[in-house]
């Protein structure tokens, strides 16, 4: 009996925590689960340069994300890797706590109060950009709400946005359609959404070819 009880109890806590995946995959302090696969550091050189022999063509691509554990960080870096975009790491003045149960505590209470957090920088030259993708895991169902903060921040009109998010087992639509929701302005490209497994090479150029960002 005290082992289905201990069982049992194991299935809810994994139920409970996956609802909020700071980056894409559940962190360390729940059952079977990954740790980060990047860990970041504020200030931290990560963006790769622009690719001259990139086939973006004359359209100015930003790619902006928020990444905790390096997950959403890897698939925005393959973006940009394949069209040559400048990348924006979207961080926040006061950073997440690194530990897995912690940030889902401040991540719901951000939810729960529709809090704006602060962003440490701004994108440079944001007029010149034509083209904004928009990533983020998927936390408590959602996108974080650092995410509203950054689409709060600029204005949009004229632009056509492209979100992607990364994420353990659901809500990849909704977080999807929530970016939308967010940059009203804009137009849209087709978002996508991969888990930690599917992140590769092959996978995000059929994507960007499906929505004819490469050829």
């Amino acid at each position: 009996m005290r082992k289905c009880m201990f069982y049992l109890m194991m299935a809810v806590a994994v139920i409970a925590f996956g609802a909020c995946s700071p980056d894409e995959s559940n962190e360390p302090g729940t059952p079977g689960i990954e740790t980060p696969e990047n860990p970041e550091e504020p200030g931290e050189p990560e963006e790769p340069g622009e690719d001259p022999d990139s086939p973006s063509g004359e359209t100015k691509i930003l790619v902006a994300y928020f990444s905790w554990g390096g997950t959403t960080q890897r698939m925005a870096q393959e973006i940009v890797r394949q069209t040559g975009a400048d990348l924006f790491r979207i961080e926040p003045e006061v950073p997440y706590p690194t530990d897995y149960t912690e940030c889902t505590e401040v991540a719901l209470e951000e939810k729960n109060s529709n809090a704006r957090p602060a962003i440490a920088k701004e994108v440079e030259n944001w007029d010149d950009y034509d083209t904004v993708f928009i990533g983020c895991p998927v936390w408590w169902w959602t996108t974080p709400m650092i995410i509203c903060t950054f689409t709060e921040s600029y204005d949009f009109k004229g632009k056509t946005v492209v979100p992607f998010c990364t994420y353990a087992s659901t809500y990849r639509d909704e977080t999807l359609a929530r970016i939308v929701e967010l940059t009203p302005d804009a137009e849209h490209l087709a978002g996508e959404g991969l888990t930690s497994g599917r992140i590769n090479e092959q996978n995000i150029s059929s994507w960007l070819k499906e929505i004819s960002i490469i050829k």
